[in-house]
């Protein structure tokens, strides 16, 4: 199912290069995919943080996409770096993913992303006020 992309938000993938812009719309239909997932009735916000496409759920914590000129063979997908998202995803997917410091999993333009492993991560983030109490956030 496609999702249609307001205005201000298109228009920031669409100043991304091709495959960045590619990888990032896969990457954001998976988040709308686990969201749907969560609460059929989508109760879910898209929009515009720092400039870049940011997704959040009641419960939850913000997800952020981005393509960053400096790492350009990558795109990054951003969560709040004073949860412990991050670390519990390094214990979960350290063989899967690369990640930046506490703060984002960098993925490979390159490469196929691992997309089972992504909605993990997206859930745990799209549920995360319910789980931090929980070793592993419950995965």
């Amino acid at each position: 199912m496609k999702h249609t992309i307001s205005p201000p938000i298109a228009e920031v993938f669409e100043c991304y290069p091709k495959p960045a812009r590619t990888a990032l719309l896969k990457i954001r239909q998976a988040i709308f995919e686990t969201a749907i997932e969560i609460d059929p009735t989508l109760q879910f916000e898209e929009t515009l943080k720092w400039g870049e496409p940011s997704y959040l759920m009641k419960g939850g914590s913000t997800i952020r996409l981005a393509w960053k000129n400096k790492q350009s063979n990558k795109v990054g997908i951003y969560f709040n770096c004073q949860t412990n998202l991050i670390e519990t995803f390094k214990e979960l997917h350290s063989d899967t993913f690369i990640f930046e410091g506490k703060r984002a999993i960098l993925l490979d333009l390159d490469q196929e992303i691992p997309i089972n492993a992504l909605k993990n991560c997206i859930l745990l983030a799209l549920t995360y006020h319910a789980r931090k109490h929980l070793p592993l956030l419950g995965a």
